[in-house]
């Protein structure tokens, strides 16, 4: 998620932006926060539970420990649909910054771990007894929200051609939030490991791979 953050989001925002000389930051300075406050407002108003805690964050409710689960992983899952629509969504309207090749890389990697997401909700679920087929239809649904929001922002192509470059970096701002706030601590939490640390910059080369040799 942080290699496709730069190479296939905040680049490509940048480079569009590029008739505004040495002010060509600005939009993707702007989209990019306003991504880390949309998922920091959201992570205050969806009641949610983490991995390794039994403390939920945002409201108080009384929805069982699973769906809270079901409920965080739906939650950074927004981002990844949403940064693969509006690639997409760029190439469609002729974007020369934006290849097919590039956008397949993105949805590929973004792709690749989501198997470890649907395992996270998938294995608690099956773990307080619910059958095979029921836990893995869980998974499954936790990540509906992608493929909607993809389709939701391609549909809408004609009308984000204007502002790519704040959305390109929209996406890159949520995506980055949910790595930090969420992602990087799971990874490191418990017993102090490095397996997390080599298997972040796994993922960091695969995505930088796949987005340069099919972009």
């Amino acid at each position: 998620m942080v290699a496709a953050s730069v190479w296939s989001l905040l680049i490509p925002a940048i480079e569009q932006s590029g008739g505004m000389g040495k002010l060509s930051f600005i939009p993707a300075a702007a989209g990019f926060w306003a991504g880390v406050l949309f998922l920091l407002l959201l992570d205050h108003i969806i009641p949610h539970l983490h991995q390794q805690t039994d403390k939920a964050e945002g409201p108080k409710s009384n929805l069982q420990r699973t769906t809270m689960l079901v409920l965080a992983v739906t939650l950074h899952n927004i981002p990844e649909g949403m940064a693969v629509g509006v690639v997409y969504a760029g190439y469609l309207t002729g974007n020369a910054q934006i290849t097919l090749m590039g956008a397949l890389a993105l949805s590929l990697g973004i792709a690749i771990q989501n198997f470890p997401e649907g395992a996270i909700i998938s294995l608690p679920l099956r773990s307080e007894g619910m059958g095979k087929m029921k836990a893995f239809a869980g998974g499954v649904l936790s990540g509906i929200v992608e493929p909607v929001g993809a389709v939701l922002t391609i549909m809408a192509a004609g009308l984000i051609v204007p502002a790519l470059p704040y959305l390109l970096s929209f996406a890159a701002g949520a995506m980055l939030y949910v790595v930090v706030e969420e992602l990087i601590p799971e990874m490191s939490a418990g017993e102090h490991s490095n397996i997390g640390t080599i298997f972040f910059a796994v993922g960091f080369s695969l995505m930088m791979i796949l987005d340069v040799a099919l972009g």
